[in-house]
């Protein structure tokens, strides 16, 4: 089966975080990155490997994506829709007036060339936009034609993925160097401990980007990942890696046939040696040409980008509207309130929950059989359908 030889390539992309233990309780481990839960995605890789093709495929917008190195000068920025049946079972059971899918928005950002973080190519502006997302598409060119140019001469994924890498560490450093010599000057003559930890922490990561660590492979203490989230630095951004091969080379794949592994196997093994991450063969040739195929992976790719950034969400039904709401995991009932009202948070009464699952099993009518009564406290689950009550106030 397809998909099995697909799960070989998912390598799972778990950050290594320390647990604090702290009055009996476990803290939970916080995540590098930004704390929004508007949830962005970067396309990123060299010129011509596919980034613009991809980008419309999994948006449907007609971006350029002609053969020539840095043809997508703008990010291109687009909102899909998560593919998610028990959003659409629900569509189909209520018939709301409106219906709220949980949603990515998608960027993408142009092909990037050896010296970018120099100013070669259009590199500067286009590592600049990096900065903004949560996670990046990695895409990385798995096919030989001669009629599409490589701006290195030769295909060679191993060196690409090392110029990409070697292009956002070098930006973080430079970021850094003034970052360190601000934080330095500030410890000068104080005893702050707050400015003191924040010099050590940044410290700490130029010390592992110098030897080539980029940030997200680091174990970070929840108080260092609280300081490194206010510098959004590039390298501790997760990452999935798209290998984008040919369409003859995926259809022998469908087909089972006997493939030429030396790009699929070059890539595998630096991601190994690079702190692991997802890795999925597809082919936006095939893609392209098959837009409705029961092969397509392009609802894979973007469920594993929601999934790459440790989201998760549950819903609120009825007949007005049935919404997927998206939220940090272990977020609990209160916080969660809050994001339909703030008035819901500050005036919680209660959560009545029930299971996605329990309401299918149980049906509508019956839904207050399975319907239990939480309080602020309840770390919501993906999946629930929840009902807020709060009591009322002037």
């Amino acid at each position: 089966m397809f998909l099995r030889f697909l799960s070989r390539h998912f390598l799972a992309n778990e950050p290594f975080l320390h647990l604090k233990l702290s009055f009996s309780t476990i803290q939970e481990p916080l995540q590098l990155g930004r704390n929004s839960m508007n949830l962005r995605m970067g396309i990123v890789g060299m010129a011509n490997v596919g980034k613009s093709t991809t980008f419309n495929l999994l948006t449907n917008l007609n971006v350029p994506a002609e053969n020539f190195p840095f043809c997508t000068i703008d990010p291109n920025l687009s909102v899909v829709p998560i593919p998610d049946p028990r959003f659409e079972k629900l569509c189909n059971i209520f018939n709301p007036k409106k219906k709220s899918p949980a949603t990515l928005s998608i960027i993408d950002i142009a092909g990037l060339v050896k010296g970018a973080s120099e100013g070669y190519g259009l590199g500067n502006e286009f590592l600049a936009h990096i900065q903004s997302v949560d996670g990046i598409f990695h895409i990385i060119r798995g096919f030989d034609y001669e009629n599409i140019v490589h701006t290195e001469g030769v295909m060679d994924p191993y060196r690409d993925l090392n110029i990409i890498i070697e292009e956002l560490t070098a930006k973080d450093l430079q970021y850094l160097e003034k970052r360190l010599e601000e934080a330095k000057k500030k410890i000068r003559n104080s005893k702050d401990k707050d400015l003191i930890a924040n010099f050590e922490v940044l410290s700490r990561a130029n010390e592992n980007l110098r030897k080539k660590n980029s940030l997200k492979n680091v174990k970070w203490t929840n108080q260092e990942i609280e300081k490194l989230n206010k510098h959004l630095f590039l390298t501790a951004k997760p990452m999935i890696y798209l290998i984008n091969l040919s369409k003859m080379e995926f259809e022998k794949i469908l087909k089972k046939e006997k493939i030429d592994k030396k790009y699929l196997e070059n890539i595998e093994n630096w991601v190994k040696k690079n702190g692991g991450g997802q890795i999925i063969p597809y082919s936006a040739e095939y893609e392209k040409e098959n837009p409705n195929s029961k092969n397509s992976l392009i609802k894979t790719i973007i469920l594993s980008g929601y999934k790459l950034l440790k989201f998760i969400h549950f819903f609120t039904v009825g007949s007005d509207e049935v919404r997927c709401w998206t939220i940090r995991d272990n977020m609990v009932a209160s916080a969660a309130a809050g994001l339909i009202h703030t008035d819901f948070q500050k005036y919680f009464v209660s959560a009545e929950v029930c299971s996605y699952e329990d309401f299918i099993k149980t049906g509508q009518d019956k839904i207050s059989r399975a319907l239990k009564k939480e309080g602020k406290n309840y770390k919501i689950k993906d999946g629930d359908i929840i009902t807020f009550k709060s009591k009322s106030h002037k």
